[in-house]
């Protein structure tokens, strides 16, 4: 992967990274929430938000990695200390990756399952492989799971640019924010 010049992410890089988010902040919560309310019009609907939102950021993160493999990044924050760096280096591509292959694990979940994954009224994905109850099982078990860690890293990564923003005072946080949030 290149590094890219300058100090600030570029606004494609910004735009992926505050979509998907936003897209995680909603998206985690409704597949807590789905899973423990009776079965219901509102279950199945929760259920179907969950699954085309799922689709939606498998989409955007296909894209963003895409982009940043051929955009690159800004080097590291300059007042980082290794130990800073590692760690976010470690849970970006954590998240990177777990935000490619949770949907990936979701969608065949949910094909093994043997329904179409739904995409906000406008289509469905077919079942990607053959209906199959005890695989659907341990992939939506899976799925359940790297949704969890998903959102511990979720807390980890608002947490540590909080830190950065409010206690550090660096440029951190300013790196990714738009300008119009005082971004640079």
């Amino acid at each position: 992967m290149t590094i890219g010049s300058g100090s600030r992410y570029s606004r494609t890089a910004k735009v992926f990274h505050w979509t998907v988010a936003l897209l995680v902040l909603g998206t985690v919560p409704v597949g807590i929430l789905m899973g423990r309310i009776p079965e219901s019009p509102t279950q199945d609907s929760l259920y179907t938000l969950h699954k085309s939102v799922g689709a939606l950021i498998l989409m955007l993160m296909t894209l963003r990695v895409i982009n940043r493999f051929s955009h690159g990044a800004p080097a590291p924050e300059p007042t980082l200390k290794p130990w800073e760096r590692l760690a976010s280096g470690t849970v970006h591509w954590a998240l990177y990756a777990l935000l490619l292959v949770t949907p990936i694990i979701g969608l065949l979940a949910n094909s093994a399952y043997g329904a179409a994954t739904p995409f906000f009224g406008l289509f469905q994905i077919s079942p990607l492989i053959d209906k199959n109850g005890p695989l659907s099982d341990s992939l939506f078990y899976i799925h359940g799971w790297l949704g969890w860690t998903v959102g511990v890293l979720f807390c980890i990564h608002i947490t540590a640019a909080l830190r950065h923003h409010f206690i550090k005072q660096d440029n951190v946080l300013q790196r990714m924010l738009p300008r119009s949030l005082g971004g640079n």
